[in-house]
């Protein structure tokens, strides 16, 4: 110890974080012991720019783990059902936000050490924290614990289904009295105006007197892998929260998570996401909302899962429009080709169509309209009402809401033959 201890008057001012790293290691080294009374630590304190907050280990209670949240097949995927930033005035924040030049010193554009609090600021006064109190016969057990976004001056709140409804089969209904707290402190309740449970999407309406804060919708198209994001939210009942993380993926596949059914695209992120941020809002650093967090995976960290705020939007329209979403059916199994699938077909069967891009039909299901409509399978879908398609996700945005419209297909069949076929969507029904 004293030989470390020796070299502290040869080093100069700027290798005093140096010396503290060796007196540290040097003591660990000469006085580790089995015995914890001869254990010996050095404990040294720089100034620094900033000071970290605490970190607290807590113990929490099993009753803040909602029980009616469920988790899906083998790998664990976990609905997420359980924030106030610091006081900043707008005029701290727009110059940041704008990409404005901050101090004198951060050029246009870049990532500085205030952006995310800025972008955090910007949406903060809109999260709600969202609580129902679960009864049994009369008596409270519990509360079920999620978050919302007010997106609406006028008290509309967006956020996930399962926080604020039950589903039975196509229909839903209240888990009971919904108490909406916004960060201010305030306490309003909530009446459940629309929910879907495919998209697992919901909005609730709550009254004010007075104007609420609202916060902006992004456009999720424009995300990329790597781009900063931030989850907001009341995870395990802490009101407030913040954190931040990076984009992952832009269109995880809900294949690629177990799930069947009707196909949906999420956004994967490794924001710190728990039980209660379910409903809370993903926020880009221009302070844009451009997801809504849903679930995450229960066996790991850093897997977290946010429905696209453009799929939130279309959702949105149809709320509006009809009441709830309106998703046609056409009972036909659909793949997306690409030149290695293409390639690899061609090879297992010389007779496939020459074609470059299109949808493959593996499976047409007995009945359905794509049945009635002719469709074989083998199929490979390169029309769809008169525009070239490449992709289930172009179908079925050409589709909308067409329920009861013919549309004509064309399609190439083994041996190059083209087919014209008219089909008519169904209404889904997300019972079977």
């Amino acid at each position: 110890m004293s030989y470390f201890l020796s070299k502290l008057v040869r080093f100069n001012r700027s290798s005093v974080v140096g010396a503290v790293g060796i007196v540290s290691v040097g003591s660990t080294l000469l006085f580790s012991d089995d015995d914890t009374r001869f254990r010996t630590f050095v404990t040294a304190r720089l100034p620094l720019p900033s000071q970290d907050a605490s970190l607290l280990t807590l113990a929490v209670p099993n009753d803040l783990f909602p029980p009616h949240l469920p988790s899906f097949g083998q790998h664990g995927i976990l609905s997420l059902s359980s924030y106030r930033v610091g006081p900043g005035s707008s005029s701290d924040i727009s110059k940041e936000a704008s990409g404005a030049v901050h101090d004198g010193s951060k050029p246009c554009g870049c990532f500085g050490r205030d952006t995310i609090a800025n972008a955090a600021a910007k949406v903060g006064p809109a999260v709600v924290n969202i609580s129902i109190p679960q009864d049994f016969y009369g008596v409270t057990t519990g509360r079920s614990i999620g978050s919302g976004t007010i997106i609406d001056k006028d008290g509309t709140i967006l956020t996930c289904a399962h926080v604020v409804v039950d589903f039975h089969g196509s229909r839903s209904s209240s888990k009971g009295k919904i108490e909406v707290t916004l960060q201010d402190g305030r306490t309003f309740e909530g009446k459940v105006v629309n929910a879907d449970m495919h998209s697992d999407i919901a909005v609730v309406k709550i009254n004010s007197e007075t104007p609420l804060p609202d916060a902006k919708l992004g456009n999720s198209s424009r995300l990329r892998p790597g781009d900063w994001v931030i989850a907001m939210g009341c995870p395990l009942s802490l009101q407030n929260t913040v954190t931040a993380g990076i984009v992952s993926c832009v269109d995880r596949k809900s294949s690629d998570l177990g799930f069947s059914g009707l196909p949906r695209e999420y956004l994967q992120t490794d924001c710190a996401i728990n039980v209660g941020n379910s409903g809370g809002p993903l926020v880009n650093m221009d302070g844009e909302i451009v997801g809504v967090n849903i679930m995450k995976v229960l066996s790991a960290d850093g897997l977290g899962f946010s429905v696209p705020i453009n799929s939130v939007c279309k959702i949105i329209e149809h709320f509006k429009k009809s009441g709830r979403v309106i998703r046609p059916w056409l009972g036909l199994r659909m793949l997306d080709l690409n030149e290695m699938i293409i390639a690899q077909l061609k090879k297992k069967d010389a007779s496939f169509p020459n074609v470059s891009k299109g949808i493959l039909v593996p499976m047409v299901t007995p009945g359905s309209p794509g049945d009635r409509a002719g469709f074989c399978p083998g199929d490979v879908v390169i029309q769809f009402d008169g525009k070239p398609v490449e992709s289930m996700k172009e179908v079925i945005e050409i589709m909308g809401d067409k329920v009861g419209v013919p549309v004509k297909v064309v399609v190439k069949r083994v041996g190059d033959k083209l087919a014209t076929l008219t089909v008519i969507p169904e209404e889904s029904n997300l019972d079977l």
